[in-house]
């Protein structure tokens, strides 16, 4: 069985962490719908030491059912990183903690954090050794292929200097950070850090089907894939991506019914967690994921934007396809 550390991962298919998105809602819909491992947000580590409980009661939030969860932080500094990790330890126990070396945001970049850190390999190394020194859990990192261009010498560079500070685990977007997420991903960059380390990799970038994460897993020889933008809207893809890859097999296309049903379960969730301030646009946001599905979806999508309430929200996914 795949490891990260000591901790045995109980499926090599992650849900990604991901701002704005993967809030407790959204991973106990992905839980039900066949995800075997999830993670918070990805955290800010000053906004742990600057302002926790905000974050606490938000980003941090979870439940009994949100297990197993990892968590991600992301900035520049080996001390604020660990005080940042600490505190979140104190609230959440997690199997490991992943550093965010990928980021490609402007706000991220400009703080010298996430993707600016590939420039930066022993500000990178420093946080690493930090990290594990101060916690007692496997530390993992999350990179790009490159800054403004893929240059494979320097991306080995940067991968074995992660392994020798002792990165349990490496995963990697197959684009660069100038790249943000257009264009094509560049399986063999990610198999080129595959042949690189002795510690597991995980490929990420345009997993959005059973059919892209086999690719994935064959193109490279990753250990895993992180599933991010192909689960919006559609919280089944954990579950079709392991049965295509046990059987060979694309499960039955998930009907109408599943996917209103399951949009309708998700902003219940949202109604019951999130906070007032502001849920009604998240509300609308995930709704408009799962309407790309819908038929009729454009005009609806159109509605959804101009709708101020759960009540009003769920009424009107009622009408879809009535």
């Amino acid at each position: 069985m795949l490891k990260i550390g000591s901790y045995q991962l109980p499926t090599n298919i992650i849900m990604a962490p991901m701002s704005g998105c993967t809030d407790l809602p959204f991973r106990l819909i992905a839980r039900e719908e066949g995800a075997g491992l999830c993670f918070l947000e990805m955290i800010d580590c000053n906004s742990l030491t600057h302002n926790p409980d905000r974050t606490i009661n938000t980003l941090l939030k979870t439940d009994s059912k949100d297990r197993p969860i990892a968590a991600q932080l992301v900035g520049a500094d080996p001390g604020a990183m660990s005080a940042g990790a600490q505190i979140l330890l104190e609230q959440v126990s997690v199997p490991f903690l992943d550093i965010n070396a990928a980021c490609p945001v402007n706000k991220i970049v400009k703080k010298k954090a996430g993707a600016y850190l590939l420039q930066k390999p022993l500000v990178l190394s420093k946080i690493i050794k930090r990290l594990i020194k101060d916690l007692k859990i496997p530390i993992t990192v999350k990179l790009r292929i490159g800054y403004e261009k893929y240059d494979k010498r320097a991306l080995v560079g940067i991968v074995k200097k992660c392994e020798d500070s002792g990165a349990a685990a490496i995963f990697i977007h197959g684009r660069t950070m100038a790249q943000l997420y257009h264009s094509d991903v560049n399986y063999e960059a990610i198999k080129v850090v595959k042949q690189n380390v002795a510690i597991p990799v995980f490929g990420s970038g345009n997993v959005m089907s059973p059919e892209l994460a086999k690719k994935m897993l064959d193109s490279t020889g990753c250990d895993g894939v992180m599933v991010a933008r192909g689960g919006l809207g559609n919280p089944f893809i954990f579950k079709e991506i392991e049965h295509y890859l046990k059987t060979g097999e694309l499960l039955p296309a998930v009907s109408f019914q599943k996917r209103k049903e399951t949009l309708k379960r998700h902003l219940a969730y949202s109604n019951k967690y999130l906070y007032s301030k502001g849920r009604v646009g998240v509300m609308r946001k995930i709704a408009i994921w799962y309407l790309k599905k819908f038929p009729g979806a454009a005009h609806f999508r159109d509605r959804v934007t101009r709708t101020n309430s759960y009540e009003d929200m769920i009424k009107l996914i009622d009408e879809v396809g009535a």
